[in-house]
């Protein structure tokens, strides 16, 4: 099998694996899926989780795309008329309980060939975030941690490299370069060299996406009982408004899929169920919601 094909069946095996343990730790909701096809070439697999005892609403998403690449992808990828193909999983998880943090993640590969059928570049991207609304600062740890375990055999400089892009992208330039969360890592365009070659680069994404269960689960885990009140819940969904503006305004995969007529129900899945958006908001002076806007700004947890 060739890159495409096994990076194709890696994901519909991860797709099972994440789906079965969120599952597990909600104990009521399960996932239900649509299969799609996209008219240019291609589809997918959606599968929603929604009004758990833990997950309010979340997509665990793989989808494998082909076809000829939109005129603003061209522009945006400065090619001529070229031909494509897209792999890869996505997902984006909303708890009920705004003690446990909402969590993203992706994996993807990307093949652009000339219109002879010529394969002209390739590359791999990902990488996992958290967005708690309260934070436990050894759940942070944790989660950074073991992020930064899944990337060490590949080499050290890559965790504090790809965490410091996910500090750069993951945020609301509007906002005064407010982040969305409290990050994790995020990396683009690792393309095959002679140093690392496409094995390599494939091995790198299954370890990180391999890693996924372990940095989330014992955080929802632990949190997932305490109690609550309406006030909580209210922070809850304000920053969630937040995490709506970045993923609508800043999110070029949310633009790419978009742009190539990907399936929009599918795209906007990572949107959470209710938001708020209040006019100048500030949080209460000394309250714990305003000690949480320190952490929405880069910090070293590891």
């Amino acid at each position: 099998m060739d890159i495409k094909e096994q990076f194709t069946k890696y994901i519909h095996n991860l797709q099972d694996q994440i789906c079965a343990g969120l599952e597990r730790v909600d104990g009521k909701a399960k996932f239900v899926e649509d299969a799609w096809v996209r008219p240019e070439g291609g589809g997918g697999k959606s599968r929603v989780i929604v009004d758990g005892n833990v997950f309010e609403k979340g997509g665990v998403n793989t989808s494998i795309v082909h076809g000829a690449l939109p005129a603003a992808m061209q522009q945006a990828f400065n090619v001529p008329e070229s031909n494509f193909f897209a792999c890869g999983l996505s997902l984006v998880i909303h708890p009920l309980n705004p003690f446990v943090p909402t969590v993203h993640a992706n994996w993807r590969y990307f093949e652009l060939y000339d219109k002879e059928g010529k394969k002209l570049d390739s590359w791999f991207g990902g990488g996992s975030d958290l967005t708690p609304y309260y934070l436990f600062e050894e759940d942070a740890v944790h989660f950074h941690t073991t992020l930064r375990d899944a990337m060490d055999p590949f080499g050290t400089e890559k965790y504090p490299k790809f965490k410091k892009h996910c500090d750069e992208y993951f945020v609301n330039k509007h906002r005064g370069d407010e982040m969305r969360g409290i990050g994790g890592v995020f990396y683009d365009y690792l393309r095959p060299t002679e140093e690392t070659d496409e094995n390599t680069l494939f091995s790198f994404q299954q370890a990180n996406g391999n890693a996924f269960l372990d940095a989330y689960l014992p955080i929802a885990e632990r949190r997932k009982d305490i109690p609550y009140t309406e006030k909580e819940v209210l922070w809850q969904e304000i920053r969630r408004g937040r995490y709506v503006e970045f993923n609508l305004i800043h999110d070029r995969g949310t633009l790419f899929g978009l742009k190539t007529n990907g399936r929009t129900e599918s795209i906007l899945m990572s949107l959470p169920p209710r938001a708020r958006w209040y006019y100048n908001h500030t949080p209460e002076p000394g309250s714990r919601e305003e000690e949480m806007m320190q952490y929405y700004k880069p910090k070293e947890w590891v």
